[in-house]
Protein backbone atom coordinates (compact mmCIF):
# COMPACT_ATOMS: atom_id res chain seq x y z
CA UNK A 1 0.00 0.00 0.00
CA UNK A 2 1.91 3.54 -0.67
CA UNK A 3 2.09 5.44 2.15
CA UNK A 4 2.81 9.62 2.46
CA UNK A 5 2.29 11.27 -0.81
CA UNK A 6 4.63 9.73 -3.11
CA UNK A 7 2.60 9.14 -6.35
CA UNK A 8 -0.54 10.51 -4.62
CA UNK A 9 -3.19 12.33 -6.56
CA UNK A 10 -6.22 13.46 -6.00
CA UNK A 11 -9.71 11.26 -6.70
CA UNK A 12 -10.99 11.15 -10.42
CA UNK A 13 -13.70 13.72 -11.23
CA UNK A 14 -16.25 10.58 -10.59
CA UNK A 15 -16.18 9.99 -7.10
CA UNK A 16 -17.25 13.84 -6.88
CA UNK A 17 -20.13 13.91 -9.40
CA UNK A 18 -21.59 10.56 -10.45
CA UNK A 19 -25.18 9.41 -8.46
CA UNK A 20 -24.12 5.94 -8.95
CA UNK A 21 -21.09 6.06 -6.68
CA UNK A 22 -23.33 8.45 -4.48
CA UNK A 23 -25.48 5.53 -4.61
CA UNK A 24 -22.54 3.00 -3.68
CA UNK A 25 -21.49 5.40 -0.57
CA UNK A 26 -24.79 5.40 1.28
CA UNK A 27 -25.00 1.77 0.96
CA UNK A 28 -21.48 0.67 1.15
CA UNK A 29 -20.02 3.40 4.11
CA UNK A 30 -23.25 5.47 5.28
CA UNK A 31 -25.22 1.82 5.79
CA UNK A 32 -22.16 -0.27 7.04
CA UNK A 33 -20.11 2.05 9.22
CA UNK A 34 -20.24 4.00 13.02
CA UNK A 35 -21.62 6.70 12.13
CA UNK A 36 -21.87 9.61 15.27
CA UNK A 37 -24.95 10.90 15.38
CA UNK A 38 -24.80 13.35 18.49
CA UNK A 39 -23.47 13.41 22.48
CA UNK A 40 -25.12 11.76 25.15
CA UNK A 41 -25.33 15.60 26.46
CA UNK A 42 -28.12 16.07 24.58
CA UNK A 43 -30.58 13.71 26.33
CA UNK A 44 -29.84 13.58 29.80
CA UNK A 45 -32.88 12.90 31.22
CA UNK A 46 -35.26 10.28 30.80
CA UNK A 47 -37.37 10.38 28.25
CA UNK A 48 -35.45 12.53 26.35
CA UNK A 49 -34.67 12.45 22.62
CA UNK A 50 -33.87 13.58 19.15
CA UNK A 51 -34.36 12.58 15.42
CA UNK A 52 -31.33 11.81 13.39
CA UNK A 53 -31.55 11.29 9.42
CA UNK A 54 -29.57 8.80 7.86
CA UNK A 55 -29.35 7.39 4.09
CA UNK A 56 -33.33 8.52 4.31
CA UNK A 57 -34.04 6.96 7.35
CA UNK A 58 -35.52 8.30 10.34
CA UNK A 59 -33.93 7.25 13.95
CA UNK A 60 -35.28 8.03 17.37
CA UNK A 61 -32.29 8.15 19.63
CA UNK A 62 -33.49 8.24 23.08
CA UNK A 63 -32.53 7.97 26.94
CA UNK A 64 -35.17 5.40 28.62
CA UNK A 65 -36.26 5.27 32.09
CA UNK A 66 -32.91 3.16 33.50
CA UNK A 67 -31.01 5.83 31.59
CA UNK A 68 -29.67 3.71 28.90
CA UNK A 69 -29.10 5.38 25.69
CA UNK A 70 -31.53 3.62 22.86
CA UNK A 71 -31.39 3.92 19.00
CA UNK A 72 -35.55 3.00 16.93
CA UNK A 73 -36.27 3.33 13.08
CA UNK A 74 -38.98 5.89 13.81
CA UNK A 75 -41.21 3.50 12.14
CA UNK A 76 -44.47 2.16 13.98
CA UNK A 77 -44.90 -1.59 14.00
CA UNK A 78 -48.33 -1.68 12.77
CA UNK A 79 -48.48 0.11 9.17
CA UNK A 80 -45.32 1.75 9.24
CA UNK A 81 -46.28 5.15 10.92
CA UNK A 82 -43.66 7.74 11.42
CA UNK A 83 -43.95 7.20 14.98
CA UNK A 84 -42.49 10.71 16.21
CA UNK A 85 -42.35 14.23 14.26
CA UNK A 86 -40.85 16.85 16.09
CA UNK A 87 -36.76 16.54 15.97
CA UNK A 88 -36.06 16.97 19.54
CA UNK A 89 -38.08 16.55 22.42
CA UNK A 90 -39.41 14.53 25.59
CA UNK A 91 -41.66 11.46 26.48
CA UNK A 92 -43.10 10.67 29.66
CA UNK A 93 -43.31 6.64 29.84
CA UNK A 94 -43.93 6.31 26.20
CA UNK A 95 -44.26 6.72 23.06
CA UNK A 96 -47.37 6.31 21.01
CA UNK A 97 -48.14 6.30 17.24
CA UNK A 98 -50.55 8.98 16.11
CA UNK A 99 -52.35 6.55 13.79
CA UNK A 100 -53.75 4.10 15.83
CA UNK A 101 -52.37 4.46 19.06
CA UNK A 102 -50.07 1.58 19.24
CA UNK A 103 -47.89 2.64 22.29
CA UNK A 104 -43.98 1.27 23.01
CA UNK A 105 -42.14 1.88 26.08
CA UNK A 106 -38.88 3.96 26.12
CA UNK A 107 -36.87 0.37 26.01
CA UNK A 108 -39.33 -0.25 22.40
CA UNK A 109 -41.17 -2.87 23.89
CA UNK A 110 -45.21 -2.29 22.52
CA UNK A 111 -47.27 -2.33 25.63
CA UNK A 112 -50.59 -0.92 23.75
CA UNK A 113 -52.16 -2.02 20.64
CA UNK A 114 -55.95 -1.20 20.87
CA UNK A 115 -58.42 -4.35 19.98
CA UNK A 116 -55.30 -6.37 19.44
CA UNK A 117 -56.04 -8.78 21.44
CA UNK A 118 -58.74 -10.09 19.19
CA UNK A 119 -56.65 -11.20 16.51
CA UNK A 120 -55.64 -14.85 17.03
CA UNK A 121 -52.30 -15.27 18.11
CA UNK A 122 -51.13 -11.79 18.12
CA UNK A 123 -48.44 -11.24 20.56
CA UNK A 124 -47.06 -7.61 22.02
CA UNK A 125 -43.79 -9.66 22.77
CA UNK A 126 -43.38 -9.82 18.64
CA UNK A 127 -43.83 -6.39 17.91
CA UNK A 128 -41.27 -3.92 19.68
CA UNK A 129 -39.46 -1.39 17.99
CA UNK A 130 -36.66 -2.18 15.70
CA UNK A 131 -33.83 -1.56 17.36
CA UNK A 132 -30.34 0.41 15.22
CA UNK A 133 -27.11 -0.79 16.24
CA UNK A 134 -25.79 2.19 18.84
CA UNK A 135 -22.37 2.37 20.91
CA UNK A 136 -20.87 4.98 23.02
CA UNK A 137 -17.61 6.61 22.62
CA UNK A 138 -16.07 9.08 24.66
CA UNK A 139 -19.53 10.36 25.41
CA UNK A 140 -20.38 10.63 21.43
CA UNK A 141 -23.63 8.43 19.97
CA UNK A 142 -22.50 6.22 17.04
CA UNK A 143 -24.98 4.00 15.09
CA UNK A 144 -24.49 1.92 12.73
CA UNK A 145 -27.24 -0.21 10.25
CA UNK A 146 -25.38 -3.10 9.19
CA UNK A 147 -26.89 -6.68 10.14
CA UNK A 148 -24.11 -7.70 12.55
CA UNK A 149 -21.68 -4.61 13.11
CA UNK A 150 -18.27 -4.98 14.14
CA UNK A 151 -18.70 -3.83 17.77
CA UNK A 152 -17.88 -0.12 18.60
CA UNK A 153 -15.37 -1.14 21.50
CA UNK A 154 -13.51 -3.37 18.89
CA UNK A 155 -13.51 -0.88 15.76
CA UNK A 156 -12.29 2.10 17.85
CA UNK A 157 -9.77 0.07 19.78
CA UNK A 158 -7.17 2.24 18.66
CA UNK A 159 -8.21 4.77 20.03
CA UNK A 160 -9.06 3.31 23.58
CA UNK A 161 -7.85 5.97 26.42
CA UNK A 162 -6.45 8.05 23.86
CA UNK A 163 -8.58 11.50 24.82
CA UNK A 164 -9.73 9.81 28.29
CA UNK A 165 -7.91 13.23 30.41
CA UNK A 166 -10.40 15.64 28.25
CA UNK A 167 -13.56 14.54 29.87
CA UNK A 168 -15.32 14.11 26.42
CA UNK A 169 -18.25 12.77 28.03
CA UNK A 170 -19.09 15.28 30.60
CA UNK A 171 -18.88 18.16 28.03
CA UNK A 172 -21.49 20.47 27.25
CA UNK A 173 -22.59 22.11 23.57
CA UNK A 174 -23.21 25.89 24.02
CA UNK A 175 -24.36 25.90 20.70
CA UNK A 176 -24.89 24.05 17.07
CA UNK A 177 -24.27 25.57 13.57
CA UNK A 178 -25.81 23.88 10.65
CA UNK A 179 -24.12 24.41 7.31
CA UNK A 180 -25.33 23.23 3.58
CA UNK A 181 -22.21 22.96 1.73
CA UNK A 182 -22.58 22.82 -1.99
CA UNK A 183 -19.89 20.39 -2.26
CA UNK A 184 -18.97 16.66 -1.82
CA UNK A 185 -18.88 15.47 1.44
CA UNK A 186 -15.38 13.93 1.02
CA UNK A 187 -14.00 17.05 -0.38
CA UNK A 188 -15.15 18.46 3.33
CA UNK A 189 -12.55 16.16 5.08
CA UNK A 190 -9.59 16.59 2.46
CA UNK A 191 -9.86 20.23 3.14
CA UNK A 192 -10.20 19.47 6.88
CA UNK A 193 -6.86 17.06 6.89
CA UNK A 194 -4.56 19.66 6.03
CA UNK A 195 -3.15 23.09 6.58
CA UNK A 196 -1.63 23.65 3.26
CA UNK A 197 -4.00 26.12 2.58
CA UNK A 198 -4.31 28.07 5.73
CA UNK A 199 -1.89 30.77 4.55
CA UNK A 200 -4.17 32.25 2.17
CA UNK A 201 -7.51 31.00 3.26
CA UNK A 202 -7.25 31.49 6.84
CA UNK A 203 -5.40 33.94 7.68
CA UNK A 204 -6.58 34.80 11.51
CA UNK A 205 -6.45 31.24 11.61
CA UNK A 206 -2.53 31.45 10.62
CA UNK A 207 -1.52 34.12 12.98
CA UNK A 208 -2.38 31.74 15.93
CA UNK A 209 -0.96 28.44 14.89
CA UNK A 210 1.75 27.87 11.94
CA UNK A 211 0.70 26.48 9.22
CA UNK A 212 3.09 24.06 8.55
CA UNK A 213 3.70 22.81 12.18
CA UNK A 214 1.60 20.04 12.11
CA UNK A 215 2.63 16.86 14.31
CA UNK A 216 0.77 13.81 12.97
CA UNK A 217 0.04 10.34 15.47
CA UNK A 218 -2.46 9.02 13.45
CA UNK A 219 -1.42 8.54 9.66
CA UNK A 220 -2.92 5.50 8.43
CA UNK A 221 -6.57 3.93 8.37
CA UNK A 222 -9.78 5.05 9.55
CA UNK A 223 -8.59 7.34 12.60
CA UNK A 224 -6.33 10.35 10.59
CA UNK A 225 -5.00 13.22 12.43
CA UNK A 226 -2.71 14.89 15.03
CA UNK A 227 -1.66 18.39 16.60
CA UNK A 228 -0.49 21.93 15.97
CA UNK A 229 1.28 24.20 18.40
CA UNK A 230 -1.34 27.40 19.74
CA UNK A 231 1.11 30.73 20.17
CA UNK A 232 1.90 30.27 23.32
CA UNK A 233 -0.56 32.57 26.11
CA UNK A 234 -3.38 32.33 23.37
CA UNK A 235 -6.53 30.20 22.41
CA UNK A 236 -8.43 30.05 18.76
CA UNK A 237 -10.66 32.40 19.40
CA UNK A 238 -11.37 36.08 17.83
CA UNK A 239 -9.67 37.58 21.37
CA UNK A 240 -6.93 35.17 20.80
CA UNK A 241 -7.68 34.27 24.68
CA UNK A 242 -9.01 31.33 26.23
CA UNK A 243 -12.50 32.07 26.63
CA UNK A 244 -13.92 29.06 29.30
CA UNK A 245 -12.02 26.48 31.75
CA UNK A 246 -10.08 23.79 30.78
CA UNK A 247 -12.09 20.78 29.70
CA UNK A 248 -10.26 18.34 31.46
CA UNK A 249 -6.93 17.46 33.37
CA UNK A 250 -4.68 18.54 30.21
CA UNK A 251 -1.40 17.69 30.27
CA UNK A 252 0.61 20.90 30.67
CA UNK A 253 2.23 21.03 27.10
CA UNK A 254 -1.15 20.42 25.52
CA UNK A 255 -2.57 23.79 27.07
CA UNK A 256 -0.59 24.89 23.75
CA UNK A 257 -1.68 22.30 21.63
CA UNK A 258 -5.52 22.08 18.99
CA UNK A 259 -5.89 18.51 18.00
CA UNK A 260 -7.56 17.18 14.86
CA UNK A 261 -8.53 13.87 13.90
CA UNK A 262 -10.98 12.76 11.60
CA UNK A 263 -13.09 9.30 12.37
CA UNK A 264 -14.51 7.55 9.31
CA UNK A 265 -16.72 8.52 7.61
CA UNK A 266 -18.79 11.13 9.23
CA UNK A 267 -16.92 12.96 12.55
CA UNK A 268 -14.64 15.80 12.54
CA UNK A 269 -13.12 16.00 16.16
CA UNK A 270 -11.32 19.28 17.16
CA UNK A 271 -9.80 19.69 20.79
CA UNK A 272 -8.98 22.83 21.90
CA UNK A 273 -7.62 23.19 25.81
CA UNK A 274 -10.65 25.26 26.54
CA UNK A 275 -13.50 23.71 24.30
CA UNK A 276 -14.16 20.77 21.56
CA UNK A 277 -15.45 21.30 18.56
CA UNK A 278 -16.88 18.38 16.60
CA UNK A 279 -18.26 18.11 13.35
CA UNK A 280 -20.79 15.51 11.86
CA UNK A 281 -21.06 15.24 7.87
CA UNK A 282 -23.97 14.39 5.66
CA UNK A 283 -24.12 13.76 2.74
CA UNK A 284 -27.32 14.84 1.09
CA UNK A 285 -26.13 14.86 -2.72
CA UNK A 286 -22.95 14.13 -5.15
CA UNK A 287 -22.45 17.98 -4.81
CA UNK A 288 -24.20 18.69 -1.21
CA UNK A 289 -23.42 18.11 2.44
CA UNK A 290 -24.92 18.93 4.91
CA UNK A 291 -22.16 20.03 7.98
CA UNK A 292 -23.50 20.09 11.89
CA UNK A 293 -20.96 21.98 14.30
CA UNK A 294 -20.61 21.64 17.55
CA UNK A 295 -18.37 23.75 20.60
CA UNK A 296 -18.39 21.62 23.76
CA UNK A 297 -17.39 23.52 27.13
CA UNK A 298 -16.57 21.87 30.48
CA UNK A 299 -20.05 21.76 32.31
CA UNK A 300 -18.46 23.71 35.28
CA UNK A 301 -17.76 26.95 32.67
CA UNK A 302 -21.32 27.28 32.03
CA UNK A 303 -22.54 30.84 34.17
CA UNK A 304 -18.71 31.69 35.18
CA UNK A 305 -18.29 35.26 34.84
CA UNK A 306 -15.40 34.80 32.51
CA UNK A 307 -17.35 31.71 30.62
CA UNK A 308 -17.10 33.75 26.62
CA UNK A 309 -18.53 30.89 24.03
CA UNK A 310 -19.06 33.42 21.62
CA UNK A 311 -15.75 33.99 21.36
CA UNK A 312 -14.50 30.85 19.78
CA UNK A 313 -17.69 30.14 18.10
CA UNK A 314 -17.74 33.36 16.60
CA UNK A 315 -13.87 32.12 15.37
CA UNK A 316 -14.46 28.71 14.11
CA UNK A 317 -17.64 30.20 12.51
CA UNK A 318 -15.57 32.39 9.88
CA UNK A 319 -12.99 29.91 9.84
CA UNK A 320 -15.65 27.19 8.55
CA UNK A 321 -17.16 29.55 5.70
CA UNK A 322 -13.61 30.21 4.50
CA UNK A 323 -13.27 26.06 4.51
CA UNK A 324 -16.63 25.74 2.17
CA UNK A 325 -16.67 28.34 -0.16
CA UNK A 326 -13.51 26.52 -0.97
CA UNK A 327 -14.98 23.53 -1.23
CA UNK A 328 -17.84 24.62 -3.32
CA UNK A 329 -14.88 26.31 -5.39
CA UNK A 330 -13.01 23.14 -5.62
CA UNK A 331 -16.46 20.95 -6.26
CA UNK A 332 -17.17 23.55 -9.19
CA UNK A 333 -13.44 23.39 -11.17
CA UNK A 334 -13.38 19.05 -10.00
CA UNK A 335 -17.09 19.21 -12.54
CA UNK A 336 -15.52 20.90 -15.14
CA UNK A 337 -14.35 18.49 -18.70
CA UNK A 338 -10.78 20.46 -17.57
CA UNK A 339 -10.16 18.33 -14.63
CA UNK A 340 -7.74 15.77 -13.69
CA UNK A 341 -6.37 14.31 -10.58
CA UNK A 342 -3.70 16.73 -9.47
CA UNK A 343 -0.27 15.19 -7.00
CA UNK A 344 -0.56 15.56 -3.79
CA UNK A 345 1.83 17.77 -1.68
CA UNK A 346 4.24 16.86 1.05
CA UNK A 347 2.04 18.56 2.86
CA UNK A 348 -1.01 16.78 2.15
CA UNK A 349 0.14 13.28 3.74
CA UNK A 350 -3.34 13.31 5.79
CA UNK A 351 -5.81 13.70 2.90
CA UNK A 352 -3.69 11.01 0.22
CA UNK A 353 -4.19 8.35 3.54
CA UNK A 354 -7.76 9.47 3.96
CA UNK A 355 -8.74 8.75 0.32
CA UNK A 356 -6.76 5.63 0.72
CA UNK A 357 -9.14 4.52 3.21
CA UNK A 358 -12.13 5.55 1.38
CA UNK A 359 -11.46 3.61 -1.79
CA UNK A 360 -10.44 0.58 0.56
CA UNK A 361 -14.05 0.65 2.12
CA UNK A 362 -15.70 0.99 -0.74
CA UNK A 363 -13.50 -2.00 -2.58
CA UNK A 364 -11.30 -0.23 -5.42
CA UNK A 365 -8.41 -0.61 -6.43
CA UNK A 366 -5.39 1.67 -4.24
Amino acid sequence: MKTGTLGARTLPQRYFISADIFAGEQERIFAAQWLCAGHQGQITKPGEYFLQNIIGESVIILRDQAGQVRAFFNVCRHRGTRLCEETSGRFHETLQCPYHAWTYALDGRLVGAPHMDKVEGFEKGDHSLNPVALGLWEGFIFLNFAKNPMPLEKAFAPLAGKFTHWNLPNLRSARRIEYDVRANWKLIFENYSECYHCPLVHPALSKLTPYDSAENDLCEGPFLGGYMPIVKGQSLTVSGKACALPVGDIKAEDHHRVFYYSIFPNMLFSMHPDYVMVHQIWPQLPERSLILCDWFFHPDAFGKPNFNPDDAIEFWDMTNRQDWHVCELSQQGIASRAYRPGPYSPRETIPAAWDREYLRVMGEGI
